[in-house]
């Protein structure tokens, strides 16, 4: 994939734009405004971009428009249709597109269709990065994000001053695809130590432990991981809300399992996992954060923890 000549510099009169403005969304674009980039906004409901208009974000009518009135596009959406909608619809940001417009998308959604972006970029002399991220909740509002990037290095490089803003582990890893391919990896991995994490509270609460002191006692040694430190406590104070949603977490593991069976290679842990959160969301809980999972597990073992 060879890049086209161009690649615009970035500045502080850089205009941006910003599609998606969710529980992560919202933070994200929040911290590139704090930055004093301008910014202009688009969302299917106006009312979730509120926050960013009120800290004087434009807003755009269509993606289209804002593509049309921006210098750099970020889309921050819940599923792959969200995002084909958002890129290749009548009123898309590829119908606004101009030689040297960059859009980086950061759902995380399938490599075959961030190479599509990144195709259909390139005819219109556009640049194009798929940019999905880690962290959560947490990690959008305090600008901590692990952002995992696929595209051309010098595009990538060249946008890195406003992925700062928002991240603190930025890395390149490949072309178009590749990033969504590392986010595949991640959610693998995060499949995996969530399903630890409920069962370790599950056997910790059964056995008559104290599971702070237990968790307390776990978490410096070698079990350390990121739901440990953020969702087990959640789970305790029986804290259910989305930092991200099981919908999306569902949705992810999807891809990634069609992607390994695309590859000849069984994932039959994240197999297992991805159908106990078809549960999770089967009893109402779509809506909920991933930490969820412990509702699932507690009806299989017909207890509750507290």
């Amino acid at each position: 994939m060879s890049s086209p000549p161009g690649v615009p510099s970035i500045s502080i009169k850089t205009r941006i734009g910003w599609i998606g403005t969710g529980v992560m969304g919202v933070s994200m674009c929040g911290h590139i405004m704090a930055k004093g980039y301008d910014a202009s906004v688009f969302n299917r409901t106006k009312q979730k971009a509120q926050p960013l208009l009120e800290k004087g974000a434009a807003w755009a009518k269509s993606a289209r428009g804002l593509a049309e009135n921006c210098d750099v596009v970020f889309t921050m959406l819940g599923f792959p249709q969200d995002v084909r909608e958002v890129y290749f619809g009548d009123d898309g940001i590829l119908q606004g597109a101009r030689r040297g417009l960059i859009v980086i998308d950061m759902t995380t959604t399938e490599p075959g269709l961030a190479r599509e972006i990144y195709e259909a970029a390139k005819k219109h002399g556009a640049f194009a990065v798929d940019a999905p991220v880690s962290g959560g909740d947490v990690g959008a509002r305090d600008a901590t994000l692990s952002i995992m990037t696929g595209g051309d290095r010098e595009v990538v490089d060249a946008i890195k001053p406003i992925l700062e803003v928002m991240g603190k582990n930025i890395m390149h890893q490949g072309p178009a695809g590749s990033g969504q391919h590392t986010k595949m990896c991640n959610q693998i991995v995060i499949a995996g130590t969530m399903i630890g994490v409920c069962e370790c509270l599950l056997y910790g609460f059964k056995a008559g432990l104290d599971l702070q002191t237990m968790l307390d006692s776990i978490k410096p040694g070698a079990a350390r991981c990121w739901s440990l430190d953020n969702l087990a406590p959640r789970i305790l104070r029986r804290d259910f809300s989305p930092g991200f949603l099981v919908e999306h977490f569902i949705k992810d593991m999807a891809i990634a399992l069609k992607e390994s069976a695309q590859m000849g290679i069984s994932l039959p842990g994240l197999a297992l996992v991805h159908q106990l959160y078809v549960a999770v969301k089967a009893q109402g809980q779509g809506k909920s954060g991933t930490q969820a999972l412990m509702i699932a597990l507690e009806q299989l073992s017909h207890i509750q923890v507290d």
